[in-house]
């Protein structure tokens, strides 16, 4: 394979995205209708693009959730399923993440990343997960493709790409991950991992209820080379106000590589979704870019279509469809963390 890798965006061709049932024996147990529902509309959207790949504990597993997704009418032709061991069904962070190998004649290989998914930094059990990976690996579903095994604690929710060489990331997060390593250290690793020219670090963002140490897909996306999406708030009287007008400020400061701001689109603040005294992290830029349209996670918010029409504006060929991901965020994470894409070639 040679050594000229890219890292895609998460707006070019996809094969598939890859997902994983949730069961009673995950953390959705105490909602798992709920949580069941959601999952069948996302599978549902994203069947009218694309397939979709599920990854279910057993048997039982693939027979309960092929007979919901038929029943609730989703085009079977375009859903696989693969019988694989995981301990939850973030998928974000425990998927391969992919880079793609070009050659003079157009043909493509693949390589899957393989870091290390330390439960977000030991908060919780993650053997299975973290073996994810290699299991699915050795399963055969991947065409024209190397795994490589990488000795580097990092998710995917951590992570953005412009497909060109530029990486956004949170110094937060990856701080945590690696206390010992200073920026510059840091810069080098994913830089040589990923395949990028360039990093750009976020100093200023957070979701109260967020496991993750300030994941940048809960907060800013990409949704262009020169365009950012993000997640703003203009309530004063919210804990969030100060660290996300300062994180926007940081967006308005980075440049393209040409020297250009970026044009910027802010998602509107949802109002506080409380459970049990409990505030859940809530956040329009978790959504998931797929074949011709954006999925877009929803709130029962009043919010929510002001929130679709700034992504139809960053998107503007592509479809915005409203999945609603209330039952996810109980868990403190939503669409775009339960989801891996995979790049067009690779299954």
């Amino acid at each position: 394979m040679t050594d000229a890798l890219r890292f895609p965006a998460e707006w070019e061709p996809q094969s598939a995205i890859l997902i994983a049932w949730p069961t009673a024996v995950t953390d959705w147990a105490d909602r798992l209708g709920e949580v069941e529902e959601t999952y069948i509309l996302l599978v549902a959207a994203i069947t009218r693009f694309q397939r979709v790949l599920i990854c279910v504990a057993d048997e039982d597993v693939e027979a309960y959730a092929r007979a919901r997704l038929a029943s609730a009418r989703v085009d079977m032709q375009r859903v696989g399923f693969i019988e694989v061991p995981y301990d939850d069904t973030w998928l974000r962070d425990t998927g391969p993440v992919t880079l793609q190998a070009m050659h003079e004649d157009a043909a493509s290989d693949f390589r899957l990343l393989d870091f290390r998914f330390t439960g977000w930094g030991g908060k919780f059990e993650a053997s299975r997960d973290d073996r994810l990976v290699e299991e699915l690996f050795a399963r055969g579903i991947f065409q024209r493709s190397a795994r490589q095994d990488i000795d580097f604690a990092l998710e995917g929710g951590a992570i953005e790409t412009d497909g060109e060489g530029t990486l956004l990331t949170t110094w937060t997060c990856l701080h945590e991950r690696h206390p010992e390593a200073t920026r510059a250290e840091l810069e080098v690793k994913l830089s040589r991992h990923l395949a990028q020219q360039r990093v750009l670090w976020l100093d200023h963002g957070y979701l109260e209820g967020d496991d993750t140490d300030a994941h940048i897909d809960t907060l800013a996306r990409f949704a262009a080379r020169d365009a950012i999406v993000y997640q703003a708030c203009d309530d004063q009287n919210d804990s969030h106000y100060a660290p996300l007008q300062a994180m926007a400020a940081e967006l308005a400061a980075l440049r393209t590589v040409e020297g250009q701001p970026y044009r910027l689109f802010p998602l509107p603040w949802p109002a506080p979704v409380i459970d049990y005294d409990r505030r859940l992290a809530a956040s329009y830029a978790n959504f998931l870019i797929i074949n011709g349209a954006v999925l877009m996670p929803a709130y029962d918010a009043s919010t929510d279509d002001e929130a679709a029409a700034v992504l139809a504006a960053a998107f503007p060929e592509r479809e915005i469809i409203q999945v609603p991901c209330r039952p996810l965020i109980w868990q403190n994470g939503s669409l775009h963390c339960i989801t891996m894409q995979l790049p067009q070639g690779v299954v």
